[in-house]
């Protein structure tokens, strides 16, 4: 048969055996070429009958290895969209890329955000602390330290007890912690020379102050008078002089019972017995009422057990003997937790700046945000001042709660902007499932489009109905995370758990453990 073959392929012009269509050349993508060999073909073949032309190619498979693994394999080997640099957190959702993430790393050697800290909001249930114990298991493996001040339920104990590190617990009965102990300052500040211990100390009493005006404003329900606050700040000064060893809040009381001249003469009384009691009468009230009501059992006295820096397993401070209805006290020994573990944390930089210890780095864990912030007025200042310095502090910082609501359901106006602030200020905002009625809020701090909306609203739905009782149904938004970081599209994933981890990720002990629980089916 004479004449240009018919191409019966694809439906292509007729094609001769020189590869010209009408006489013409072929122009497009996938021409042959010619070399000292022959001809070569295009991606998809030659462009003929029996050539071999494909109408579709699909995409390799990717796998991972190390560079010993795969050096052998170069050219053929590609990098992945998600960053490599950081904790291993489990598989992006949409390419199975694994992704690595943590605050102090995408700070500090990845520069990809400008803060070392994390918001953390999701339903309960959905994977938060399971999220976290997994970035502080991977910081521990980096020479992190890592600190739990305050486990409310508790997620952290076995993780950080399996890690060798050390448990504090706290609460009626258990143990206590003086608001009023140096802690390690006191040991730090005798090795440290003149001026960098004068600062030290200077530190301490700032904090012990904001600590006790904490602690009354709790009380009270409202923050106290700047009056209060100056009588506070003298009486401390007072003690420190005259008192021999670590103070406790009785102590303190003496001192403005006695009335020595230089706290009368913060008080303007101008040796006007009258008008100094007048003065200090409420405060002295308020502090009674610390000693003596539902917080004195866990204030009152020396602090049972110190925070150690120098295990590496880390610290957890363990209160969750403190009933959830106490929410009075929960709060405050939050407060107390979060001041001494930030007071450690400034003992050990002042080491390193001398020179006298090798610099570390810290990763705190603020778990439960909402519970204090809901306690009292003024208590959010106290949280502010907590996340405006973790840079200066060399601490990587984690704040966890449920929704942007928590955050702005407060009484005060101003005091809703403030805590808009903690997630405006995070570096990274990892959001799990939440409802639809949130959408608006998160938008406000972090851009989410379209897509990225609906999937955080899916995983916020409850899991199927499941007639089977040996096993129980999981929740579409269970261990699924979206990361945020300013405008920057989000990357979603899940995390997923190796086996030696799962035992210290159990949150549901008391159900999966209990007497009721049915006994699993045999087949």
């Amino acid at each position: 048969m004479s004449g240009p073959e018919e191409s019966v392929l694809d439906g292509e012009p007729p094609v001769d055996a020189s590869g010209e269509k009408g006489g013409k050349k072929r122009k497009n993508k996938n021409k042959e070429k010619t070399g000292k060999a022959g001809r070569i073909p295009g991606y998809r073949g030659f462009a003929r009958r029996g050539g071999g032309r494909v109408s579709h190619v699909e995409m390799p498979s990717e796998w991972r290895g190390t560079t010993v693994q795969v050096c052998g394999l170069w050219p053929f080997a590609a990098g992945t969209g998600t960053p490599m640099v950081g904790v291993p957190l489990g598989r992006e959702l949409i390419s199975g890329a694994a992704l690595c993430c943590d605050p102090i790393s995408w700070f500090q050697r990845a520069n990809l955000i400008h803060n070392p800290s994390a918001l953390v909001l999701g339903k309960p249930g959905l994977g938060k602390s399971t999220l976290i114990r997994r970035m502080l298991l991977g910081l521990v493996g980096q020479g992190v330290f890592p600190m739990v001040l305050g486990d409310l339920k508790p997620d952290y104990v076995d993780l950080v007890r399996a890690m060798g590190g050390q448990i504090i617990k706290l609460g009626r009965g258990l143990g206590s912690l003086n608001v009023l102990d140096p802690g390690a300052t006191a040991d730090v500040a005798a090795r440290l020379p003149e001026r960098a211990r004068t600062k030290l100390i200077a530190d301490a009493h700032g904090r012990r102050l904001n600590m006790v005006s904490a602690l009354l404003t709790l009380v009270r329900g409202g923050p106290i008078a700047d009056t209060e606050r100056t009588v506070l700040n003298a009486a401390l000064r007072v003690l420190d002089e005259r008192h021999h060893g670590v103070p406790i809040l009785s102590d303190l009381i003496k001192v403005i019972d006695e009335g020595p001249e230089r706290l009368r003469s913060v008080t303007l009384s101008r040796g006007d017995e009258v008008r100094y009691r007048t003065a200090v009468d409420p405060l002295h009230a308020s502090l009674l009422g610390v000693m003596d009501g539902p917080m004195g059992e866990t204030f009152a006295r020396h602090t049972t057990t110190a925070i150690e820096l120098d295990n590496p397993g880390g610290v957890c401070i363990d209160i969750s003997g403190i009933d959830d209805s106490d929410a009075e006290l929960q709060a405050a020994v939050l407060l107390a937790c979060w001041s001494d573990g930030f007071g450690s944390i400034e003992a050990a930089h002042a080491l390193a700046d001398e020179g006298l210890a090798p610099q570390r780095h810290f990763f705190v864990v603020l778990d439960e945000l909402w519970r204090v912030l809901r306690s009292g007025r003024g208590l959010v200042d106290r949280v502010d001042a907590l996340t405006r310095l973790n840079r200066q502090r060399g601490a990587g910082q984690v704040m966890i709660t449920h929704t942007m609501a928590d955050l702005l359901a407060l009484a005060d106006e101003s005091d809703r902007m403030k805590a808009k602030g903690f997630a405006e200020r995070a570096g990274m905002v990892i959001c799990g499932g939440l409802p639809q009625a949130e959408m608006p809020m998160v938008n406000e701090v972090v851009r989410l489009s379209s897509i990225e909306e609906r999937m955080i609203v899916d995983w916020s739905t409850p899991p199927s109905w499941n007639p089977d009782l040996k096993e129980d149904s999981e929740p579409p938004g269970r261990g699924r995370f979206l990361v945020k970081v300013g405008g920057r599209p989000g990357i979603p994933f899940k995390v997923e758990l190796t086996s030696v981890e799962r035992d210290v990720n159990d949150t549901n002990k008391r159900w999966t453990n209990s007497t009721t629980r049915p006994p699993a089916r045999t087949m």
